[in-house]
């Protein structure tokens, strides 16, 4: 079920009012409209659990979503009632996180019940299901080009990497506390790995070897994210913090460059993850508050506080060519809004 909501923006916090839907469906607005979104809000219901992630196909057509019950749903962006047009089944326990491939026809789950499952969206089947770890995958992620590679994050206290092409793991990187989130370099040479100890280390996968950690987070790392141009990595902490990396090989000083507050985590100790907009300038972050953050990140500060779920905010991504956000919920609720 889709619905459309109206939005108007505070000039003075940058938070916006979601107003209810007029009787003829139809929202004006005063404001010049910036995408192709039919409304500047759009609510997207139907999930039976909560949702833990979510995702934009690169041709930003696209959302899948996934969380709590199991499924992962494949829902229109566009149009007056975008529909959810799919459902893949084939997990038994919660979906943690989801990924698209870089051509956005297959799709990448990680699930409690302890696979990773590798889909072919168009036809809404499985194309591999991946049994390698002995608890919680906790997090996946494939190359941004190239072979068909993956790699995940475990509460097995093992990061794997997976040729999708052959059988069985084609490297193990052990650590000695479960693996929280995992994601690859830009040339994908190297697999960078966050868990329960607090430390980011960045693996050479040939070598098995790690190259460098990255010390400063003071509780457990629930999501890891590249920037678009592979040169920095934000990290999303248990202790309320969003860190900026230089992950380049020859790095001056220190390699935290920048951090951000503002987003909240709780005693439920979800894994709430983080996001770069394509052009670098803006991330984001789920909280625990029920708020959806996007800060500026030249400027440090938040330019985004936007109300509307009723549960923690899992994750907050944004669309690959136009200014829209999608956020997902333990409400079970999907939220596409149009920003600045």
């Amino acid at each position: 079920v889709a619905t459309n909501q109206s939005q108007t923006s505070s000039n003075n916090d940058h938070e916006l009012a979601i107003a209810n839907r007029t009787n003829s469906g139809i929202v004006t607005t005063t404001r010049p409209r910036k995408s192709g979104l039919f409304s500047e809000t759009m609510l997207l219901a139907g999930q039976e659990g909560a949702v833990y992630s979510i995702r934009f196909n690169p041709k930003g057509q696209t959302i899948a979503s996934a969380g709590h019950d199991k499924l992962i749903y494949l829902w229109e962006v566009y149009g007056e009632t975008p529909r959810n047009y799919s459902l893949l089944k084939g997990h038994t326990k919660d979906i943690l996180e989801v990924h698209w491939d870089a051509d956005g026809v297959k799709l990448y789950s990680a699930s409690a019940d302890h696979t990773i499952v590798y889909w072919d969206a168009e036809a809404g089947t499985k194309i591999k299901k991946i049994n390698d770890h002995q608890l919680h995958v906790n997090s996946c992620c494939p190359v941004r080009r190239g072979p068909e590679l993956l790699c995940s994050a475990s509460d097995d206290s093992t990061s794997k990497l997976f040729d999708l092409r052959v059988k069985g793991a084609t490297a193990t990187f052990q650590h000695e506390c479960p693996v929280t989130s995992v994601c690859f370099s830009d040339q994908a040479d190297q697999v960078i790995t966050g868990g329960l100890d607090n430390i980011i280390r960045v693996w050479d996968i040939r070598k098995n070897q790690i190259v460098f950690e990255l010390t400063g987070h003071t509780d457990t790392v629930t999501g890891l994210s590249l920037s678009p141009d592979g040169a920095y990595l934000l990290s999303n902490s248990m202790d309320c913090y969003l860190r900026v990396w230089d992950i380049r090989p020859f790095c001056e000083g220190e390699r935290c460059r920048k951090i951000f507050m503002g987003h909240q985590h709780n005693l439920e100790k979800a894994l709430l993850r983080c996001s770069w907009s394509p052009d670098g300038t803006k991330i984001s972050a789920g909280s625990s508050d029920k708020f959806v953050y996007v800060w500026d990140t030249t400027l440090r500060q938040i330019k985004y506080k936007l109300p509307g779920h009723n549960g923690i905010v899992s994750e907050v991504v944004f669309h690959p060519t136009e200014p829209i956000i999608a956020s997902c919920s333990h409400d079970k609720q999907i939220f596409l809004g149009e920003i600045e």
